[in-house]
């Protein structure tokens, strides 16, 4: 067997472990394990595996992961949380509220990014509120996940359908397949809420207080920086629509012009850049290359000539992507899998399908996506944490609810 399927199964076995004896492996360990060990054995030379690397991807998630440190730091994210959540008089309206407006914000600023710097404000309200800790945390979970769905930027695996698939105007591709379905999925979430954690949704009134900016120079440049990437985003959407004009705007300049006046005016921009996530970084690095290497061995590309199943099928995407996402993760399959439908000339709503189905595999289980173990992590921090039975519980309904109404959606 090639050194580069060795090193992708070695792989796969790890991330679905994650421990070597006592010692506990992040996955972005496990994936540079990958790519050097191709790399080592010169299943790919050096120039090619620099060229594997996706820069695009790289520069996207650089420039995101900086605006959402500096939400978190500026203390600016909880603050404008006020002008949301003020007129949630109950429980309910504030965990529907938590669903729809945390979803929204997933779409905009990648979930991975909401579940660090939300977690503590969720625990906050419950905390100010009387509300357990527990329903707070899997609103926030199931909000990003599903909510990031929405969007080409929402979470990293859409950004790789995104620059990877040959989509044609990203942005209005995933609202116009992913939007109505998105929502429906939103209250699926909060109706199994209040089932499950029914007690919880106390009478009382809820009364809410703004909190204050941490620090007013980067709150307003943070300010700056969402209106330019909204300004971007809704420009990029028009110029998709003037069939006469071929200008564009790639996604990865829209998120660095974006995170620009943070770069170059903030003071504290060297801590800023100190504290993003430069492991996630390194995990996509690696990701390419190790990808890029079995895909150079043609293995993938013979099971796919001699395989009988529906590669490019809804239900098959949908069922295969959410299933072999809680083993090897969403990203990593993601990058296997496009491939084979991108070979196979898939439609869009095959390619939306796998979106789908490896986003709302975070809904299964806590093992399904980076975000679950961001917030929970966050959450530990703070004295609060859900077990996986807690998690799964409500999220094995609530996935299987996910598939049928993507399905529904995609296939007809």
């Amino acid at each position: 067997m090639n050194i580069s399927l060795v090193a992708l199964i070695i792989v796969f076995v790890l991330f679905a472990v994650r421990r070597i004896g006592t010692l506990k492996l992040q996955m972005w360990q496990i994936m540079l394990f990958g790519a050097l060990t191709v790399v080592v054995s010169r299943q790919i030379t050096v120039h090619e595996a620099l060229k594997s690397i996706n820069l695009n991807v790289i520069f996207f998630l650089f420039a995101m992961f900086t605006i959402g440190e500096a939400l978190d730091k500026s203390g600016y994210l909880a603050h404008v949380s006020y002008s949301f959540f003020r007129k949630a008089k109950n429980v309910d309206c504030l965990i529907l509220l938590i669903l729809m407006v945390m979803g929204g914000f997933s779409a905009l600023l990648m979930n991975d990014t909401l579940a660090i710097i939300a977690t503590p404000l969720v625990l906050y309200f419950g905390k100010k509120h009387r509300i357990n800790p527990k329903l707070m945390l899997l609103a926030l979970c199931f909000s990003v996940t599903i909510g990031s769905t929405l969007s080409p930027i929402g979470n990293p695996q859409n950004l790789l359908i995104a620059l990877e698939g040959s989509i044609h105007n990203p942005f209005v591709v995933f609202l116009k397949y992913l939007a109505l379905p998105t929502l429906i999925n939103l209250l699926a979430a909060y109706g199994l809420l209040k089932l499950f954690y029914g007690s919880c949704f106390h009478k009382e009134c809820l009364d809410h207080h703004k909190e204050p900016i941490i620090d007013r120079q980067l709150a307003f440049l943070c300010k700056v920086s969402l209106c330019l990437l909204i300004a971007l985003i809704a420009t990029k959407i028009a110029l998709s629509f003037n069939a006469g004009k071929k200008i564009d705007i790639e996604l990865t300049h829209i998120a660095l012009i974006a995170a620009s006046p943070i770069i170059l005016f903030s003071k504290k921009r060297l801590a800023l850049l100190k504290h993003i996530d430069w492991h996630t970084l390194i995990f996509f690095a690696a990701m390419f290359i190790l990808m890029q290497s079995v895909w150079q061995t043609g293995f993938l590309q013979s099971v796919i000539g001699k395989s009988t199943l529906p590669m490019t099928s809804i239900a098959a995407i949908l069922l295969t992507s959410t299933l072999a996402s809680q083993l090897i993760s969403n990203v990593p399959f993601v990058g296997l899998y496009l491939p084979i439908l991108t070979h196979h000339g898939a439609s869009l709503r095959a390619i939306m399908a796998l979106a789908s189905g490896s986003t709302i595999a975070g809904n299964l289980s806590i093992l399904g996506a980076a975000s679950n173990i961001i917030i929970i992590h966050n959450a530990e921090r703070k004295g609060e944490t859900l077990t996986f039975f807690e998690f799964a519980r409500i999220g094995v309904p609530l996935t299987l609810i996910n598939i049928l109404v993507y399905w529904i959606f995609l296939s007809f």
